[in-house]
């Protein structure tokens, strides 16, 4: 599919058969593609993370267990996300799902910076009980907040 023209896709739906707005990506699938990259994440992390610290890892009272943790739990992960976003526009659970991330503008590739601020965003749109979230179910466009602060959309791809 060319990115460059997405508002023609031949799979989007309409009378026609063509549409003038791209097939965005609703709240329920990109919930699955969430917790597609989160099982993915936890398979990885957690048996490293139970063999350096043991039972303690699951200490209810310790945000993070120690440098190990930090390292494999938020930097390792925001790291993978950054690179999966930058070479394919998605993250695994996106790709599996055939979901991209697309510049909300012209429908190419979103350039670095917006991708920083979307990572950066996720935090805002977690913050009051997930709102930003959420707000994917209601908007027209499907954005949650971080897609609207970075200049995103999330469109289903059938080709990617």
């Amino acid at each position: 599919m060319d990115q460059n023209n997405i508002s023609k896709t031949p799979e989007s739906p309409s009378p026609e058969g063509l549409d003038n707005q791209p097939p965005y990506a609703g709240f329920w699938i990109r919930l699955l593609a969430t917790l597609i990259d989160s099982l993915i994440v936890s398979i990885l992390t957690i048996p490293l993370l139970y063999n350096i610290y043991g039972d303690q890892y699951f200490n209810p009272d310790k945000m993070i267990a120690g440098t190990w943790d930090l390292l494999l739990s938020w930097v390792f992960p925001a790291i993978a996300v950054m690179v999966f976003w930058l070479y394919r526009s998605a993250t695994p659970g996106k790709m599996l799902l055939r979901l991209q991330i697309v510049d909300a503008t012209h429908g190419g590739k979103p350039a670095l910076r917006q991708f920083i601020i979307r990572y950066l965003g996720y935090f805002i749109s977690s913050l009051p009980l997930c709102t930003g979230f959420l707000w994917i179910a209601f908007d027209k466009r499907k954005q949650g907040w971080h897609d609207k602060l970075a200049g995103t959309v999330v469109i289903r791809n059938p080709k990617a």
